[in-house]
Protein backbone atom coordinates (compact mmCIF):
# COMPACT_ATOMS: atom_id res chain seq x y z
CA UNK A 1 0.00 0.00 0.00
CA UNK A 2 1.38 3.42 -0.99
CA UNK A 3 2.12 5.64 1.98
CA UNK A 4 1.50 9.39 1.61
CA UNK A 5 1.60 12.08 4.28
CA UNK A 6 0.22 15.59 3.81
CA UNK A 7 1.71 18.51 5.74
CA UNK A 8 1.30 22.28 5.99
CA UNK A 9 4.19 24.71 5.50
CA UNK A 10 3.16 27.99 7.19
CA UNK A 11 4.29 31.45 6.18
CA UNK A 12 6.12 33.77 8.56
CA UNK A 13 6.09 37.46 9.25
CA UNK A 14 9.03 39.49 10.51
CA UNK A 15 7.41 41.69 13.17
CA UNK A 16 10.55 43.80 12.93
CA UNK A 17 13.88 43.38 11.11
CA UNK A 18 16.96 45.35 12.14
CA UNK A 19 20.34 45.15 10.42
CA UNK A 20 22.86 45.62 13.23
CA UNK A 21 26.16 44.86 11.48
CA UNK A 22 28.04 42.88 8.92
CA UNK A 23 30.37 39.89 9.22
CA UNK A 24 33.78 39.77 7.50
CA UNK A 25 32.34 37.26 5.00
CA UNK A 26 29.75 39.80 3.89
CA UNK A 27 26.70 38.28 5.60
CA UNK A 28 24.58 40.78 7.47
CA UNK A 29 23.92 40.50 11.20
CA UNK A 30 20.23 40.76 11.95
CA UNK A 31 17.77 40.97 14.78
CA UNK A 32 14.20 39.98 14.03
CA UNK A 33 11.07 38.48 15.51
CA UNK A 34 9.52 35.62 13.55
CA UNK A 35 5.78 35.01 13.75
CA UNK A 36 4.11 32.02 12.08
CA UNK A 37 0.73 32.63 10.44
CA UNK A 38 -1.92 30.25 9.13
CA UNK A 39 -1.36 31.14 5.47
CA UNK A 40 0.37 27.99 4.25
CA UNK A 41 1.51 25.83 1.38
CA UNK A 42 0.43 22.17 1.45
CA UNK A 43 2.96 19.45 0.67
CA UNK A 44 2.26 15.80 -0.12
CA UNK A 45 5.03 13.22 0.34
CA UNK A 46 4.63 9.75 -1.17
CA UNK A 47 7.16 7.10 -0.16
CA UNK A 48 9.28 5.45 -2.85
CA UNK A 49 11.15 2.21 -2.20
CA UNK A 50 13.98 3.31 -4.49
CA UNK A 51 16.15 6.35 -3.79
CA UNK A 52 14.59 8.67 -6.39
CA UNK A 53 13.47 12.14 -5.26
CA UNK A 54 10.93 13.73 -7.58
CA UNK A 55 8.69 16.77 -7.53
CA UNK A 56 5.66 15.63 -9.48
CA UNK A 57 4.00 18.97 -10.24
CA UNK A 58 5.39 22.08 -11.95
CA UNK A 59 5.82 25.37 -10.07
CA UNK A 60 6.13 28.43 -12.26
CA UNK A 61 9.54 30.02 -11.84
CA UNK A 62 10.99 27.16 -9.75
CA UNK A 63 12.84 24.38 -11.58
CA UNK A 64 12.74 20.99 -9.88
CA UNK A 65 16.50 20.91 -9.31
CA UNK A 66 16.38 24.32 -7.62
CA UNK A 67 13.34 23.56 -5.46
CA UNK A 68 14.31 23.73 -1.78
CA UNK A 69 12.04 20.76 -1.02
CA UNK A 70 13.95 18.57 -3.46
CA UNK A 71 17.28 19.88 -2.18
CA UNK A 72 16.18 19.24 1.42
CA UNK A 73 15.22 15.65 0.62
CA UNK A 74 18.51 14.94 -1.14
CA UNK A 75 20.53 16.57 1.64
CA UNK A 76 18.73 14.42 4.21
CA UNK A 77 19.48 11.31 2.13
CA UNK A 78 23.14 12.23 1.80
CA UNK A 79 23.59 12.94 5.51
CA UNK A 80 21.87 9.78 6.74
CA UNK A 81 22.61 7.26 4.00
CA UNK A 82 18.88 6.68 3.56
CA UNK A 83 18.11 4.54 0.51
CA UNK A 84 14.41 5.40 0.34
CA UNK A 85 12.98 8.06 -1.96
CA UNK A 86 9.95 10.30 -2.25
CA UNK A 87 7.55 11.95 -4.67
CA UNK A 88 6.67 15.51 -3.62
CA UNK A 89 3.62 17.49 -4.69
CA UNK A 90 3.46 21.15 -3.66
CA UNK A 91 0.30 23.27 -3.47
CA UNK A 92 1.57 26.86 -3.40
CA UNK A 93 -0.44 29.54 -1.62
CA UNK A 94 2.43 31.63 -0.28
CA UNK A 95 3.59 34.11 -2.94
CA UNK A 96 7.10 33.60 -4.28
CA UNK A 97 9.61 36.31 -3.45
CA UNK A 98 7.30 38.05 -1.02
CA UNK A 99 9.30 37.88 2.19
CA UNK A 100 6.89 35.35 3.73
CA UNK A 101 9.43 32.51 3.79
CA UNK A 102 7.50 30.12 1.56
CA UNK A 103 10.50 28.33 0.08
CA UNK A 104 12.24 28.08 3.44
CA UNK A 105 9.08 26.79 5.09
CA UNK A 106 8.59 24.20 2.37
CA UNK A 107 12.17 23.00 2.90
CA UNK A 108 11.68 22.74 6.67
CA UNK A 109 8.44 20.81 6.22
CA UNK A 110 10.27 18.44 3.86
CA UNK A 111 12.98 17.81 6.48
CA UNK A 112 10.40 17.24 9.22
CA UNK A 113 8.09 15.07 7.12
CA UNK A 114 10.83 12.93 5.61
CA UNK A 115 12.48 12.45 8.99
CA UNK A 116 9.20 10.73 9.90
CA UNK A 117 8.37 9.07 6.55
CA UNK A 118 11.84 7.55 6.30
CA UNK A 119 11.92 6.69 10.06
CA UNK A 120 15.23 8.50 10.56
CA UNK A 121 14.62 9.84 14.06
CA UNK A 122 16.96 12.84 13.79
CA UNK A 123 16.57 15.32 16.67
CA UNK A 124 15.49 18.92 16.16
CA UNK A 125 19.03 20.32 16.52
CA UNK A 126 20.31 18.10 13.70
CA UNK A 127 17.46 19.07 11.38
CA UNK A 128 18.05 22.74 12.17
CA UNK A 129 21.73 22.39 11.24
CA UNK A 130 20.77 20.80 7.93
CA UNK A 131 18.20 23.54 7.38
CA UNK A 132 20.81 26.27 7.79
CA UNK A 133 22.75 24.75 4.89
CA UNK A 134 19.66 25.32 2.72
CA UNK A 135 18.94 28.90 3.82
CA UNK A 136 19.06 31.26 6.79
CA UNK A 137 15.28 31.18 7.35
CA UNK A 138 14.91 27.39 7.30
CA UNK A 139 16.00 26.72 10.92
CA UNK A 140 13.20 28.76 12.52
CA UNK A 141 10.56 26.62 10.82
CA UNK A 142 12.24 23.48 12.20
CA UNK A 143 12.60 25.19 15.59
CA UNK A 144 8.84 25.41 15.47
CA UNK A 145 8.15 28.34 17.79
CA UNK A 146 7.76 32.06 17.28
CA UNK A 147 11.25 33.32 17.92
CA UNK A 148 13.58 36.25 18.54
CA UNK A 149 16.45 35.70 16.11
CA UNK A 150 19.97 37.06 15.89
CA UNK A 151 23.12 36.36 13.86
CA UNK A 152 22.16 35.75 10.24
CA UNK A 153 18.78 34.68 11.61
CA UNK A 154 19.83 31.29 12.97
CA UNK A 155 20.39 32.09 16.69
CA UNK A 156 16.87 31.54 18.02
CA UNK A 157 15.07 32.04 21.32
CA UNK A 158 11.39 31.15 21.72
CA UNK A 159 9.29 34.30 22.14
CA UNK A 160 5.72 34.22 23.52
CA UNK A 161 3.25 36.20 21.43
CA UNK A 162 -0.38 37.00 22.14
CA UNK A 163 -3.19 36.09 19.77
CA UNK A 164 -3.39 38.41 16.78
CA UNK A 165 -4.77 38.69 13.29
CA UNK A 166 -3.02 40.16 10.28
CA UNK A 167 -3.97 41.72 6.98
CA UNK A 168 -1.24 40.70 4.54
CA UNK A 169 -1.05 42.39 1.13
CA UNK A 170 0.73 40.99 -1.94
CA UNK A 171 2.24 43.75 -4.12
CA UNK A 172 2.67 42.38 -7.67
CA UNK A 173 6.47 42.55 -7.70
CA UNK A 174 9.30 40.11 -6.97
CA UNK A 175 12.02 41.65 -4.78
CA UNK A 176 15.51 40.06 -5.13
CA UNK A 177 16.85 39.74 -1.60
CA UNK A 178 20.54 39.89 -2.51
CA UNK A 179 20.12 43.21 -4.35
CA UNK A 180 18.42 44.82 -1.37
CA UNK A 181 21.10 43.69 1.08
CA UNK A 182 23.79 44.96 -1.30
CA UNK A 183 22.21 48.40 -1.75
CA UNK A 184 24.53 51.23 -0.63
CA UNK A 185 21.68 53.08 1.13
CA UNK A 186 20.78 50.16 3.41
CA UNK A 187 21.10 50.98 7.12
CA UNK A 188 23.58 48.49 8.57
CA UNK A 189 24.15 49.93 12.05
CA UNK A 190 20.78 49.78 13.79
CA UNK A 191 21.03 49.79 17.58
CA UNK A 192 20.86 46.28 19.03
CA UNK A 193 18.01 45.42 21.34
CA UNK A 194 17.66 42.54 23.76
CA UNK A 195 14.95 39.95 24.07
CA UNK A 196 14.53 41.02 27.71
CA UNK A 197 13.81 44.59 26.59
CA UNK A 198 11.19 43.31 24.14
CA UNK A 199 9.51 41.30 26.88
CA UNK A 200 9.71 43.89 29.66
CA UNK A 201 8.99 47.05 27.73
CA UNK A 202 6.53 45.57 25.25
CA UNK A 203 8.27 47.37 22.43
CA UNK A 204 6.34 45.49 19.78
CA UNK A 205 3.74 48.20 19.53
CA UNK A 206 6.33 50.98 19.48
CA UNK A 207 7.52 52.96 16.52
CA UNK A 208 11.14 52.15 17.40
CA UNK A 209 10.70 48.73 15.83
CA UNK A 210 10.88 48.73 12.06
CA UNK A 211 12.26 46.96 9.01
CA UNK A 212 15.59 48.44 7.88
CA UNK A 213 15.10 46.99 4.40
CA UNK A 214 11.76 48.75 3.88
CA UNK A 215 13.02 52.23 2.79
CA UNK A 216 15.33 50.71 0.18
CA UNK A 217 12.60 48.45 -1.22
CA UNK A 218 10.04 51.27 -1.30
CA UNK A 219 12.45 53.53 -3.18
CA UNK A 220 13.01 50.85 -5.85
CA UNK A 221 9.52 49.35 -5.98
CA UNK A 222 6.72 51.96 -5.95
CA UNK A 223 4.05 49.23 -5.72
CA UNK A 224 5.37 48.21 -2.30
CA UNK A 225 5.26 51.83 -1.15
CA UNK A 226 1.71 52.18 -2.49
CA UNK A 227 0.45 49.10 -0.68
CA UNK A 228 2.12 50.22 2.54
CA UNK A 229 0.62 53.67 2.26
CA UNK A 230 -2.89 52.25 1.84
CA UNK A 231 -2.53 49.85 4.76
CA UNK A 232 -1.19 52.60 7.03
CA UNK A 233 -4.66 54.17 6.92
CA UNK A 234 -5.68 51.45 9.39
CA UNK A 235 -2.69 51.38 11.75
CA UNK A 236 1.01 50.61 11.82
CA UNK A 237 2.02 48.74 8.66
CA UNK A 238 5.34 47.13 7.85
CA UNK A 239 7.06 45.12 5.16
CA UNK A 240 8.04 41.55 6.02
CA UNK A 241 11.52 40.22 5.27
CA UNK A 242 13.04 41.74 2.15
CA UNK A 243 9.57 42.28 0.70
CA UNK A 244 7.44 42.61 -1.22
CA UNK A 245 4.56 41.66 1.11
CA UNK A 246 3.33 44.10 3.75
CA UNK A 247 1.14 43.59 6.80
CA UNK A 248 -0.70 45.21 9.69
CA UNK A 249 -1.66 43.59 12.99
CA UNK A 250 -5.10 43.60 14.62
CA UNK A 251 -6.39 42.24 17.91
CA UNK A 252 -9.39 40.40 16.48
CA UNK A 253 -10.61 38.97 13.20
CA UNK A 254 -13.49 41.43 12.81
CA UNK A 255 -11.06 44.36 12.64
CA UNK A 256 -9.03 42.61 9.96
CA UNK A 257 -12.19 41.75 8.02
CA UNK A 258 -13.22 45.39 8.11
CA UNK A 259 -9.94 46.36 6.48
CA UNK A 260 -9.90 43.65 3.83
CA UNK A 261 -13.44 44.59 2.77
CA UNK A 262 -12.10 48.02 1.78
CA UNK A 263 -9.20 46.63 -0.24
CA UNK A 264 -9.06 48.28 -3.69
CA UNK A 265 -9.99 45.86 -6.47
CA UNK A 266 -6.52 46.00 -8.02
CA UNK A 267 -4.81 44.91 -4.78
CA UNK A 268 -4.55 41.35 -3.45
CA UNK A 269 -4.43 40.33 0.16
CA UNK A 270 -5.58 37.89 2.84
CA UNK A 271 -6.48 37.72 6.49
CA UNK A 272 -4.16 35.46 8.48
CA UNK A 273 -4.22 34.37 12.09
CA UNK A 274 -1.02 34.32 14.11
CA UNK A 275 -0.03 30.84 15.27
CA UNK A 276 1.26 29.96 18.73
CA UNK A 277 3.66 27.44 17.18
CA UNK A 278 4.40 25.57 13.98
CA UNK A 279 1.69 22.95 13.24
CA UNK A 280 4.38 20.22 12.93
CA UNK A 281 6.23 21.19 16.11
CA UNK A 282 5.45 17.94 17.89
CA UNK A 283 6.60 15.81 14.93
CA UNK A 284 10.24 16.54 15.72
CA UNK A 285 12.02 14.61 18.50
CA UNK A 286 14.03 16.60 21.00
Amino acid sequence: MTRTITCPAPAKLNLFLHVVGRRPDGYHLLQTLFRFIDLHDTLHFTLRKDSAVRRINPIEGVAEEQDLCVRAARLLQAETGCTLGVEIAVEKRIPLGGGLGGGSSDAATALIALNRLWSLGLPRASLMQLGLRLGADVPVFVFGENAFAEGVGEALQAFPLTEAWYVVLFPPVHVPTAQIFAHPELTRDAVSITMRALLEQQLLSGRQLHNNLQPVVCSRYPEVARHLSWLENFGKAMMTGSGACVFAEFTDRSQAEGVIRQLPHEMRGVIAQGLARHPLHDWVPG
